[in-house]
C-alpha cells in the first residue's frame, strides 16, 4: 500500500510540473495617448497561462516573501517601437512594448512586468484607428 502511496505520489508531481501551461498567447492591444489624433491597434503576443502552484500550510510561521506563487512570465522578450501617427510636434509618437519570445512559470519581476492585472483599464480605442500587425521598427 505504502510503495503505490509514494509511486502516485511521485506521479502527480512529475505530471504537475510537466502539465503547466505557460506559452507566448496572441494579446491585441491599443493605444490611445489624448494628444494625438490616432488610437493605434497593435497585435503582439504576452505570456499567460497556468502554472503549477503550491500552498503551504505552515503560512504563518513563514516570512511573506516565501510566500509568492508562479506565475507565467516572460523567459525571452523583445522590444519594438511602433509610431503612433497624428501626434503633434511637441508630442513624442513613438510607443514601445515587449513582445514574448517564450514564457515561463515563476516568480513576477516587478522591475520589467505587470504582476496585478488592473480591473478599471480599458483595453479599447476612443479615436479613429490605425492598425499596425507587423509594427515599424525603429
Amino acid at each position: 500500500m505504502t510503495a503505490i502511496f509514494l509511486i502516485s505520489m511521485l506521479f502527480g508531481l512529475v505530471c504537475g510540473q510537466a502539465m503547466s501551461f505557460c506559452i507566448p498567447t496572441e494579446y491585441m492591444m491599443h493605444v490611445d495617448r489624448k494628444e494625438c489624433d490616432y488610437c493605434l491597434t497593435i497585435n503582439t503576443t504576452i505570456c499567460a497561462g497556468y502554472c503549477m502552484t503550491r500552498d503551504i500550510n505552515g503560512k504563518q510561521f513563514l516570512p511573506k516573501y516565501a510566500l509568492s506563487q508562479d506565475v507565467c512570465i516572460y523567459r525571452d522578450f523583445i522590444y519594438k517601437t511602433v509610431e503612433i501617427p497624428g501626434c503633434p510636434r511637441h508630442v513624442s509618437p513613438y510607443f514601445s512594448f515587449p513582445i514574448a519570445v517564450s514564457c515561463k512559470c515563476g516568480k513576477c519581476n516587478t522591475d520589467y512586468s505587470d504582476c496585478v492585472h488592473e480591473i478599471g483599464k480599458t483595453n479599447y480605442c476612443t479615436k479613429p484607428q490605425q492598425s499596425n500587425v507587423l509594427g515599424l521598427s525603429i
